[in-house]
């Protein structure tokens, strides 16, 4: 499962969560080349079990999301297109659990789910169980063809194209566009948009359930609005995820987040007359053993790559870690 948010500058806002990127930019998320871009990306690699002898691939995939995402983010894309470059570095890893790397279903086959939301309007794209590669095979009665079934390579595409037909304003006959779509029918509308199927190639190598049943992703969002950041999150993890009644029954409660909020700070100098300074916040947390994250800025020469794990003697699905930081950015004012 994936989900990608965008964020634009000014009071603090709602979080992206689950493997996404946040880019903010001057004009809230949709500029032009005509202006230099500032932005802040943080992805994750997922919450689970992330071996010593593989942590170096694990930040490496980090690493290379958040360098697509701030290049793009500095050529002027549109903070929802900076969003799908990065999460794509993501699916295209054998390392993740989404894309071609992600587990397969009880019939073989990998079947993903993908969303996008642009933070400025809170349109959103999203697909569900979307065909990525299939074990099986298709016979045609009347001619005696067979074949393999194709799969779309990066869901966040299609959910990426959701978003941005959706914009486009109602469809013939007054009909409102789709915004979330599933199965076949994700799998044909994408096709018929233009994207191109993969054919398939075996491409495979969770715990999502969990977040889906307590609404994480929101109740993150809604305890974000408080002053303090952390404590707000570290109560949200225990109160509405580890002790959540609609997981009553679950002996081991997995799952991470990320999140992220930006506002404007007061300017601190004359020297200062110029610049908009934009404070970012950013946080993740999960009870799983680890988590990998990746972090970068459009002022930083670098990602920053972490693997975050519970502390000694703590018991993954019963316990959480809490990691984060701040990052202050400067961008011209118009």
């Amino acid at each position: 499962m994936e989900a990608a948010g965008s964020l634009g500058p000014g009071e603090p806002q709602p979080p992206g969560t689950a493997e996404g990127a946040a880019p903010m930019n001057r004009s809230g998320g949709e500029t032009g080349s005509e202006a230099k871009s500032v932005g802040f990306v943080l992805v994750h690699a997922g919450a689970g079990y992330h071996s010593e002898s593989k942590a170096k691939e694990y930040k490496q995939v980090c690493k290379k999301a958040c360098q697509k995402a701030i290049e793009k983010l500095q050529a002027g894309v549109l903070a929802v297109d900076v969003v799908t470059a990065a999460l794509i570095e993501l699916e295209d890893s054998p390392f993740t659990n989404a894309g071609m790397g992600s587990n397969l279903n009880l019939s073989g086959d990998i079947e993903c789910d993908a969303s996008t939301m642009d933070g400025k309007s809170l349109n959103f794209g999203a697909v569900g169980a979307l065909r990525v590669e299939s074990s099986g095979s298709w016979v045609d009665v009347r001619s005696e063809q067979r074949g393999c079934w194709e799969g779309i390579k990066n869901p966040i595409l299609v959910a990426n194209k959701l978003l941005s037909e959706a914009q486009k304003g109602k469809l013939s006959a007054g009909r409102i566009p789709p915004c979330f779509l599933v199965g076949e029918g994700a799998y044909k509308w994408a096709v018929d948009h233009g994207i191109v199927p993969y054919p398939p190639d075996m491409m495979a190598t969770s715990c999502g359930e969990h977040l889906v049943r307590t609404m994480l992703a929101r109740e993150c969002s809604v305890a974000l609005q408080a002053e303090d950041a952390h404590q707000a999150l570290l109560e949200t993890m225990q109160k509405k995820f580890i002790r959540s009644p609609f997981l009553a029954h679950e002996d081991s409660v997995l799952g991470g987040v990320i999140v992220l909020r930006c506002c404007k700070c007061s300017l601190e100098s004359e020297s200062a007359i110029n610049t908009q300074p934009l404070l970012v916040e950013f946080l993740w947390s999960h009870t799983t053993e680890s988590m990998c994250v990746g972090y970068m800025s459009t002022q930083d020469g670098k990602a920053k790559t972490h693997i975050s794990r519970l502390p000694p003697g703590a018991v993954a699905g019963q316990s959480l870690a809490i990691e984060g930081g701040v990052c202050r950015l400067r961008s011209p004012m118009t």
